[in-house]
């Protein structure tokens, strides 16, 4: 097995896959998830393991997002297969996570967003800590919550789904056990002991229960949520909470004039359409349609360029809410080509 910035190791009864690039905020690459994909098969059978963990090196992150930058690249050269390649390859991972028949952990701290959500958020025990900040936000960068983040989103309480989605909010601790993202809050400190626990006994159980993690600000702001991210597409959301004139209604509105309307539109419409069908295949389905075209017909080149490569934080997007053609919103989420079907392992 080929490493990158990933380890892959058994250790006692624990197949353990730690991200290695810190200074990176470990930023998932294609060889990345190609360790833990490869890691994955060999251990699905395996004897010797009962569990696998997951974790990263450093304070700041567990995986702060795919690292899009040679997907970006390739798309300015006219190169569209590379992205779609590095896309469907990430989400037979996130699938492959999310099915697997032994118990899965991940010990998620720092940021983790996009990608990470996309390694982490499909474990079956999903513990955060302290420093954990969570967030899906494609759509300030012409993208789509992926990886199965709209399986996640669909199934929280209410609308928090669609507000998180369209919004890319950073939500702590209480806010993702609230939201299901996570599953247990325990402090930071009592991590390392904790993986040694699972690694000698390769039992889950040793998972303790009962802390109680910072208060959040999601649930206080559920009604207006659960109101407001009902309506049927972005402007009759953006009119409400014009009219609504609260402090929350102002800051969401901030966010959605800043991000890209195509993405909020799209996202709205994939949160709704992984409800109808709450699978992480058709979840990782519905958003290839989207990531897929993003380079060629979307605002991805754009949004990635004021955001990541260029960094002046103001992406001159091609339509506004007001401007958004009714048909773009379809044209990006139409069934695929069989060619570009996702062969889940």
């Amino acid at each position: 097995m080929t490493e990158t910035w990933m380890s892959a190791r058994k250790v006692g009864r624990a197949g353990w896959l730690t991200f290695t690039r810190p200074q990176a905020l470990n930023a998932l690459d294609g060889g990345m998830a190609a360790v833990v994909t490869q890691a994955l098969r060999d251990w699905r059978n395996d004897p010797e393991v009962d569990l696998v963990m997951i974790d990263a090196e450093g304070p700041r992150a567990f995986c702060a997002g795919g690292d899009i930058a040679a997907v970006w690249h390739a798309a300015r050269r006219g190169d569209f297969r590379t992205g779609a390649e590095f896309f469907r390859d990430e989400y037979r991972m996130n699938a492959l996570i999310a099915e697997y028949p032994k118990p899965v952990i991940a010990f998620m701290q720092g940021f983790t967003m996009g990608g990470g959500v996309g390694v982490g958020g499909h474990a079956r025990h999903r513990i955060v800590g302290e420093t954990t900040k969570i967030a899906m936000p494609e759509t300030g960068i012409g993208l789509v919550p992926d990886v199965g983040g709209t399986l996640i989103l669909a199934r929280a309480p209410g609308r928090i789904g669609e507000y998180l989605g369209v919004t890319g909010s950073r939500i702590e601790a209480a806010d993702a056990l609230l939201a299901g993202f996570a599953d247990l809050y325990i402090p930071e400190a009592e991590w390392p002991s904790l993986k040694a626990r699972l690694a000698e006994t390769g039992d889950p159980g040793v998972l303790p229960s009962g802390h109680v993690p910072p208060p959040g600000r999601l649930a206080d702001l559920q009604a207006e949520i659960d109101r407001i991210f009902a309506l049927p597409d972005m402007r009759a959301i953006i009119a409400a909470l014009e009219a609504t004139g609260t402090a929350f209604a102002a800051e969401t509105l901030a966010v959605l004039r800043r991000n890209c309307a195509l993405s909020e539109e799209a996202t709205l419409r994939l949160v709704r359409m992984t409800r109808e069908t709450p699978t992480i295949r058709d979840a990782l389905s519905n958003e290839f349609r989207f990531t897929l075209r993003a380079a060629k017909r979307g605002e991805f080149i754009e949004g990635v360029r004021a955001q990541l490569i260029e960094k002046d934080r103001n992406p001159n997007w091609t339509w506004t809410l007001d401007t958004l053609p009714a048909a773009k919103p379809d044209e990006m989420l139409a069934p695929l080509p069989a060619e570009w079907r996702i062969d889940f392992i």
